[in-house]
């Protein structure tokens, strides 16, 4: 989660840019934007765990956000309601590609590679890197295993860092179904670990 983060601190003082670019100032759209994109990159490419859908829907979220923020009545709502254009381009992308997602697991370019979350260190040798580097791509299988809907839950609340009420407000849901996705999310990504044998005694670090 991100609690007291960079971002986190700025949006507290960021009401006059939300309001600026509601009127239509570019420079401000501009800051938002560069303000936003890689948090939102981020919450993209754990809902696809592919780079390049990753940025195209974070690219459509932007544009959107352009085009409706005048919309936007509450500007103290501006963080759900952005998360909700992401979420809902992920469903349409979703739909629009019916394709496997698992694709990017098998396939994934050496660029793609680099932007694993767990970066390795210089220091463990080749066999705990391999080790590592495997893990971490069952690891991310296994998150697409999940249902959709729990998914974008659990990405919400464990990595985003929303909270319950702004998570029911992004995807038009009461808070009791929020807590109740993410607690079958968080139930069916521990069976899909214990189904493949993935602990914390799995990986082997030797000396």
């Amino acid at each position: 989660m991100y609690p007291d983060t960079l971002l986190d601190i700025a949006m507290i003082h960021a009401e006059n840019l939300i309001e600026k670019a509601r009127r239509g100032d570019d420079k401000a759209i501009s800051q938002l934007i560069s303000l936003w994109h890689k948090r939102l990159y981020n919450f993209c490419y754990k809902y696809f765990s592919d780079h390049d859908l990753a940025m195209e829907v974070t690219q459509k979220t932007f544009i959107a956000m352009y085009k409706n923020i005048e919309t936007l009545a509450d500007i103290s709502k501006f963080k759900p309601w952005l998360y909700r254009i992401a979420v809902n381009h992920c469903h349409e992308e979703e739909r629009k590609s019916k394709r496997n997602l698992m694709v990017s697991f098998r396939k994934g370019s050496d660029e793609e590679k680099e932007k694993v979350e767990n970066i390795i260190d210089d220091s463990i040798n080749p066999y705990q890197q391999l080790q590592l580097s495997e893990l971490n791509g069952i690891l991310k299988e296994c998150f697409m295993l999940i249902a959709a809907e729990q998914r974008e839950v659990l990405i919400m609340k464990e990595y985003e860092g929303l909270k319950f009420r702004e998570i029911a407000e992004v995807l038009d849901i009461s808070e009791n179904t929020a807590k109740s996705r993410l607690y079958y999310g968080l139930n069916s990504l521990r069976k899909i670990l214990k189904a493949k044998n993935i602990n914390k005694d799995t990986v082997y670090y030797g000396n």
